[in-house]
């Protein structure tokens, strides 16, 4: 297996059970090469405690911790908002589009680095490695990537927390809490272990296994109100502040956690072929897709709107198949930015025991006219107009039935 040509391997490094045993294991199996982890910071918050100590004593030479917040919100989070984006009507992509940033951060310090190979420690089965790699050609077409899933000795978690033992590799997990899972700024995944079986339903109420907020059961028992502000579908204010877009989502995520919001049971189809059970937690990012539907509602003209739909369908899709960097990815955010010009105003919604309810949504660019649409008297549509406008829309169908072909 050793490759004698690398002797520099940048590693994806969480501190995790994956990640925490490949650097021991990369440097037994490439001739004690030098190990240089890299934590890319996209909201892992305590996550990353400790982590250069733990780097450095299982063999790393250095740990780089990139403050990629910012960017991760502003290029990737609100451009998928925008796009109304959600795979399969329900999972709003927390892993996906956090992965192609991390990734090009990789590239970045492995030149800076003159690194032979980029490592990470992705599963076989899972859509990460594909998102990774997607990412690491794009800009660096010709790195030699290491993906140790594919060739090691380990079959399972548990052989990996055997060889962690033996190495004496600290872990934040045990046999009995080992959930996979994926946390960053805009969501929590939990996936393993029970809920490997659709049929159980998850402990929810069970201390410690959501982590950003409450089941609804477990929320209060009144409401709480939040009014959002959107400039050209991106959301500026909250609660009539304005805020700063890495802060909006935490602030977010602390309301909607409170109030059982964004917990999504999911049993999704990967890229790679199978079907996985996960359960996802994104309070604050579940309100800020509602608030920016809402505010499309008004603003955006029907044939708009139910384009938009399907081109949210296509984007969602290319976000959760790893293909951010990608010609048509670029243009469908260059249709939905055009589509966005006139999505400002307040959008107001009730948060009651995991529910988002509409209360209100205001824009100057309102396509509604009350004066139009009321039930009342007006004096600006004719109702008559309609009796020929039905004859001309239904006059296909009436041909067809003057035909004998209407079954």
């Amino acid at each position: 297996m050793a490759d004698n040509k690398i002797k520099k391997v940048v590693l994806a490094y969480s501190g995790g059970l994956d990640t925490s045993i490949i650097i021991p294991w990369l440097k037994e199996n490439y001739d004690n090469c030098e190990v240089i982890a890299v934590s890319g910071d996209v909201g892992q918050g305590t996550e990353l405690d400790g982590l250069e100590e733990k780097a450095i004593k299982t063999g790393a030479s250095k740990l780089y911790i990139e403050d990629l917040n910012k960017e991760f919100v502003d290029e990737y989070i609100i451009p998928t908002v925008k796009a109304g984006a959600v795979y399969e009507g329900k999972y709003l992509l927390g892993t996906s589009f956090a992965r192609p940033i991390i990734a090009k951060r990789l590239v970045e310090i492995a030149k800076a680095e003159g690194a032979d190979a980029i490592c990470h420690g992705c599963t076989g089965k899972g859509n990460d490695q594909v998102r990774f790699e997607l990412a690491i050609k794009a800009y660096a077409p010709d790195m030699k990537i290491i993906a140790p899933w594919r060739t090691w000795e380990f079959k399972s978690r548990e052989d990996e927390i055997e060889y962690a033992e033996k190495h004496n590799i600290p872990l934040k997990i045990n046999r009995e809490t080992n959930y996979s899972k994926d946390k960053n700024l805009w969501h929590l995944s939990h996936e393993g272990l029970d809920l490997e079986n659709p049929a159980n339903e998850p402990m929810y109420n069970k201390e410690g296994f959501l982590e950003l907020g409450v089941s609804p059961e477990q929320a209060p028992d009144k409401a709480e109100y939040v009014t959002l502000t959107f400039e050209k579908g991106v959301p500026t204010k909250l609660n009539g502040e304005a805020i700063d877009s890495v802060e909006l989502i935490k602030e977010l995520n602390k309301i909607g956690g409170r109030n059982g919001v964004g917990i999504t049971d999911i049993v999704e189809n990967r890229l790679v072929g199978m079907k996985a059970r996960g359960v996802y937690e994104t309070p604050g990012g579940t309100i800020l897709y509602a608030a920016h539907a809402k505010l499309e509602e008004i603003c955006l003209d029907k044939d708009t709107l139910h384009y938009k739909q399907n081109v949210a369908n296509a984007f969602a899709e290319l976000v959760y198949d790893g293909k951010w960097y990608t010609p048509l990815r670029e243009a469908l955010s260059a249709f939905v930015d055009s589509t966005q010009e006139y999505v400002t105003g307040d959008v107001k919604l009730k948060l009651y025991k995991g529910n988002i309810i509409d209360a209100g949504v205001t824009s100057p660019y309102s396509l509604y006219d009350e004066e139009i649409a009321t039930f009342d008297e007006d004096q600006v549509y004719d109702q008559n107009d309609s009796a020929g406008f039905i004859n001309l829309f239904g006059l296909p169908i009436k041909v067809r039935a003057k035909k004998g072909l209407i079954k």
